[in-house]
């Protein structure tokens, strides 16, 4: 089932630890790498395109955050900017969100985080490295669209909804996510390096962790999973007040994505 902030009516998806030794210890796995760019030439920002709210966008602000890119960002506030984009023809399926960068327009949430993972050096070494990130990165999208679409329905049914939501967390996402850091006993998810898998858990947690705070005390291994990769210098930036980071929705934001989108 699509959910709200991707579709022509877009799918609508909130004590100090030391940084690993082995994040330091793999200077090409640092989250601030950056692909070379030819000689002269000289990179420019990504721009985003979307509403002002997390909805598909976040995990893309996200894992660009984690990468230490610095991007721009034009906020949909009306039907008229978004038939414009339509109308120019920047929107492949008439979709948002949409990213340009590299001198392309990027739309699809999952491809465009796939090519920013790799583009970032946050898609691991090897295919099967890539496999066990996507893997991942899906299960955790599956909890984050939950709690996406909760925020567009009727009060009673919402609260019904993070009730399931905080069940699913507690009985069949984060006991998986338990277990892997359990099995291999390393700092991140996969392969020992920071990647994509590792920061869009991160940010699953926290916007469980705002349905119920406590969501994670049968989970020691995540608590200090959470803590470990919250310290990693470009996300604890991005987790500071005044980032670009997007608070949860609330009922403005809602409104102003059922008035752009006519649903």
């Amino acid at each position: 089932m699509r959910s709200h902030s991707e579709t022509s009516a877009p799918n609508v998806i909130a004590p100090k630890a030391h940084l690993s030794s082995s994040l330091k210890q793999r200077p090409k796995q640092d989250p601030r790498c950056r692909p070379e760019t030819e000689p002269g030439v000289m990179e420019t920002k990504p721009k985003l395109y979307y509403f002002q709210g997390r909805g598909r966008m976040e995990s893309i602000r996200w894992l660009l955050a984690a990468a230490g890119v610095e991007f721009e960002e034009e906020f949909l506030e009306t039907r008229e900017q978004y038939e414009k984009l339509k109308k120019d023809g920047r929107l492949l399926f008439d979709q948002v969100p949409l990213v340009e960068i590299d001198g392309m327009p990027l739309t699809q949430s999952r491809a465009i985080l796939s090519y920013l993972a790799a583009k970032y050096n946050l898609y691991g070494k090897d295919l099967k490295e890539r496999l066990r990130i996507d893997m991942y990165t899906d299960g955790t999208l599956d909890l984050m669209i939950m709690i996406a679409q909760a925020a567009f329905k009727p009060p009673k049914e919402k609260e019904e909804s993070y009730a399931l939501i905080v069940k699913r967390a507690k009985t069949r996402y984060f006991p998986v996510f338990e277990k892997i850091l359990k099995d291999h006993g390393e700092d991140f998810l996969v392969g020992n390096q920071f990647s994509w898998a590792d920061i869009q858990l991160l940010e699953a947690i926290l916007m469980v962790e705002e349905l119920s705070a406590s969501i994670l005390s049968d989970f020691p291994l995540l608590q200090a999973f959470k803590t470990r990769i919250s310290n990693i210098p470009t996300i604890q930036k991005f987790l500071q007040p005044g980032s670009q980071r997007k608070p949860p929705p609330d009922g403005h934001y809602v409104e102003v994505v059922r008035n752009v989108l006519k649903f």
